[in-house]
């Protein structure tokens, strides 16, 4: 089981490690591997006895607690199917995605969620909380069908069940960036196979200690800080907040021993920012900065760099995946390339044509990958996965190319890139000059349509603080770093950009949102 599921995983990394920090939240509660794996295991006991059984979906909302960790772990623990998801949703929302996994119980703080509360009333599913008073208590659950109990009131029949590598553990959504989102299962052998690929390629042992920084209803957070550290002996730190702050980052890294962190571009951002703004040096020595999720300017990669005195490894990944695709190495292992997102880990990755043929190095194509950390398809969805698994190959929907050394470069998403009179322009390669300019903190190219080249490129920028944006300056500056084809025509000066729940920025949303803006100014003229 150690070798082959995540429960495994955890329960090795318990038995080795049973006296060292698995999770904390600094100054307020610390919990060793062995206090862990008890929790665990009498939560699922608990889980159990009140009719949960192999294959049944339970969903969760809660924000980025202790509880939230045990519960999750709990029902995979009973071989049920953990369903998180954002607490931040509209009761319709939740109600979508009750329904769409077919949850069968949801679990949330002892605080409850009104919107998923009555999501789940309206569809007649059961809601139950739970609550760890301190680290010495057992979890309090309450609500659970027919019972309202104390985790440890049970025997533990849960001693007797063995999780299969085939058990569906994690049920997540796509972020439905280009449509209604799809169902993806990932199993225990896809998510063993992804954080043991997470830990090898940054060599993450129980000597490492991390702060999450990002929701863990998100597989970036999830897997790559989260499980990956669980499964190595390595500590996690909640931050003491309950979610991300600027303010407290730094403090809260040093309280963890931090060596190391995981994030969006969008909050290396920030922190950027809250440096030159309020300054916190020196900062403490890390091993790695990792970036994930969107594309990482190279400006801003070598600011990371220079700022916070560490290698920032860029990586690619999706939620198809169970996360990790491919990431840049560490020092140690060989260069790590801005502009690149690096080598493939653990599994094939080729690039394709339409026809399924592979491309040479230097040729773009898309990006298909397979391997154990890959889902064996979407849920209840005959057509996209007829359209995502041709020729043996998962299609990422990415478009890229190899270089000679290997090296994944991403051009866009096939349905992001920016047809203009026939030319196809990456909206990644002017984000990276937009970003490089010093005055801009933030920004995103993308498509409009346009009478004349069926599409036109804009670009929405946020000033860095103390600065203004002169967009005629701006305009020389495009001209003099991009083809003339390739200058966005029209330029929106904004404070903010619209990014979902985990702080990516996705261009459709910031597409739509000024256009908006710019129909409403012409109708107002």
């Amino acid at each position: 089981m150690a070798e082959q599921t995540l429960t495994g995983d955890l329960k090795l990394a318990a038995t080795k490690f049973p006296y060292r920090r698995s999770l904390s939240v600094p100054g307020k509660i610390e919990i060793t591997y062995s206090r862990l794996d008890s929790l665990i295991d009498s939560a699922a006991s608990s889980l159990i006895a009140a009719g949960v059984v192999p294959g049944d979906v339970i969903a969760l909302t809660f924000p980025n607690t202790v509880e939230f960790v045990i519960m999750f772990l709990a029902v995979i623990r009973s071989r049920a199917t953990a369903a998180p998801l954002n607490s931040s949703y509209t009761q319709e929302e939740f109600e979508f995605y009750l329904s769409d996994s077919e949850s069968k119980l949801l679990l949330t703080n002892k605080q409850g969620n009104a919107a998923a509360v009555n999501a789940a009333a309206k569809l007649g599913i059961p809601h139950a909380t739970a609550h760890l008073p301190d680290a010495s208590s057992v979890v309090q659950i309450d609500g659970l069908p027919g019972t309202a109990v104390a985790a440890d009131d049970y025997p533990s029949p849960v001693a007797t069940i063995a999780n299969e590598t085939s058990d569906v553990a994690l049920f997540l959504h796509t972020s439905g960036t280009t449509s209604r989102p799809k169902g993806v299962p990932l199993t225990q052998q896809n998510l063993a196979a992804s954080v043991k690929n997470i830990r090898s390629v940054y060599r993450i042992t129980e000597a490492d200690s991390t702060l999450i920084v990002l929701p863990l209803f998100h597989v970036h957070g999830l897997l790559a800080g989260l499980l990956s550290s669980l499964t190595a002996g390595a500590a996690v730190a909640l931050p003491a907040v309950g979610r991300f702050s600027a303010s407290t980052f730094w403090a809260d890294m040093r309280a963890a021993g931090a060596t190391w962190y995981t994030a969006v571009p969008t909050l290396h951002q920030i922190l950027l920012d809250r440096h030159a703004s309020a300054s916190e040096a020196p900062y403490p020595p890390l091993r790695f900065i990792r970036s994930c999720s969107a594309s990482l300017a190279p400006a801003v990669l070598s600011h990371l760099e220079a700022t916070f005195g560490a290698p920032v490894l860029e990586a690619y990944a999706m939620t198809e995946a169970s996360h990790l695709m491919c990431t840049n190495p560490l020092p140690e292992d060989g260069p790590h390339k801005p502009g690149s997102v690096g080598r493939p880990v653990g599994q094939e990755l080729a690039i394709l044509d339409e026809t399924g043929a592979v491309r040479p190095p230097g040729f773009p194509g898309e990006v298909c990958i397979r391997g154990p950390n890959v889902t064996k398809g979407y849920k209840n969805n005959p057509e996209a996965n007829q359209a995502a698994f041709l020729y043996g190959w998962f299609h990422t929907g990415d478009v890229g190319f190899v270089d000679e050394d290997g090296y994944l470069h991403l051009v866009g998403r096939i349905k992001e890139l920016i047809n203009r009179g026939g030319e196809k322009i990456s909206p990644i390669e002017v984000d990276a000059v937009l970003l490089a300019h010093p005055g801009v903190s933030q920004a995103v190219a993308f498509g409009v349509p346009d009478d004349k080249y069926g599409e036109e490129i804009n670009c929405a920028v946020i000033p860095r603080e103390g600065t203004e944006i002169d967009v005629e300056e701006m305009k020389s500056y495009c001209k003099k770093n991009l083809a003339s084809f390739k200058v966005p025509k029209k330029f929106f000066v904004t404070e903010s950009l619209p990014k979902t729940a985990t702080g990516k920025i996705q261009r459709r949303m910031v597409a739509e949102q000024f256009l908006a803006q710019a129909k409403a100014a012409k109708v107002g003229a």
